[in-house]
């Protein structure tokens, strides 16, 4: 599946996938999607959560597959018509058991908005957005709790983080991830491996209005901001858009950009290198980016 908007930088849109599930309309980045695929029979597995519903083996690879009508608590009439959405996303395959497919849309993050938290931290919300368009609204669904509240793993994986010493754990780290999920992960996965200066956002609009705040105060950038851990899917304003902006500040171009994201891969690398990201690192291995900052800031 190919999407022109993959080879654009910093445009700050993305192209979603209207999908249903049931009755009611969701959509998911078209960066994750591989193939649409007709329903297809699954191998249960045992002792699995009953949102897994199996797996399935197209051109010798095993997938596995969700479906979504049980995590999302709607019914599917016909199964016979239903299809499968094949994903990439966090170095692993994964289908998606949903109605229909409706097609792509393309939208502005600008367009998107957070989901309203109706209790606690909104770290058990399903959906990172709300898609505004003018005859109806779309929910973007966080496929990646969705996959973590089976293998949590398979989101964030620490295995190899090292504890920094005291002096870089004094260092200014700002975050930018939309799911409350993974930004409570990786904030506190960042302060186990001792950096206690973290602050972080749910939006790139909201990172880059508190960063190119500190502007006005002087001095050294770097003392004031010593990196940005951003992921690239957010509403409001999206990671490589928020790079773009600091890269072509004259001061703020000294902070490093890390891009932390489940979609890396060479075609999505190579946009973040035309924004000028300093680093990118594919979720879930956290690790792998703590010990770069260990030897980098």
């Amino acid at each position: 599946m190919e999407n022109n908007i993959l080879l654009e930088s910093g445009t700050n849109e993305l192209e979603v996938l209207e999908f249903t599930v049931g009755n009611q309309n969701f959509g998911i980045n078209i960066a994750k999607v591989v193939e649409i695929m007709n329903y297809q029979p699954m191998v249960p597995v045992p002792d699995s959560p009953e949102e897994f519903e199996g797996v399935f083996t197209p051109r010798d690879k095993v997938i596995s597959v969700i479906d979504l009508h049980k995590v999302l608590h709607k019914e599917s009439s016909d199964r016979e018509h239903d299809l499968l959405i094949i994903c990439h996303f966090n170095q692993m395959d994964v289908g998606f058991h949903v109605t229909s497919v409706k097609g792509i849309q393309r939208i502005s993050w600008e367009d998107i908005e957070k989901p309203p938290r109706i209790s606690g931290d909104g770290s058990n919300n399903i959906a990172t957005g709300i898609a505004k368009f003018k005859d109806r609204i779309i929910l973007i669904l966080d496929f990646e709790k969705i996959v973590s509240d089976m293998n949590r793993t398979a989101v964030i994986d620490t295995t190899g983080v090292t504890q920094t010493d005291a002096e870089r754990g004094e260092k200014h780290i700002v975050i930018a991830e939309d799911s409350p999920f993974l930004n409570t992960l990786i904030r506190n996965t960042l302060k186990d491996a001792g950096y206690l200066n973290v602050v972080s956002f749910d939006n790139g609009k909201d990172a880059w209005d508190y960063i190119s705040g500190h502007k006005a105060m002087g001095g050294d950038i770097l003392d004031q901001v010593s990196c940005l851990i951003s992921d690239i899917e957010m509403p409001q304003m999206d990671g490589h858009h928020l790079t773009k902006l600091i890269k072509d500040d004259e001061i703020l171009r000294r902070i490093p950009v890390y891009l932390f994201s489940s979609l890396i891969n060479d075609q999505m690398r190579k946009k973040g290198e035309s924004v000028g990201a300093d680093a990118q690192f594919s979720k879930p291995q956290i690790g792998n980016l703590i010990n770069y900052l260990n030897e980098h800031i």
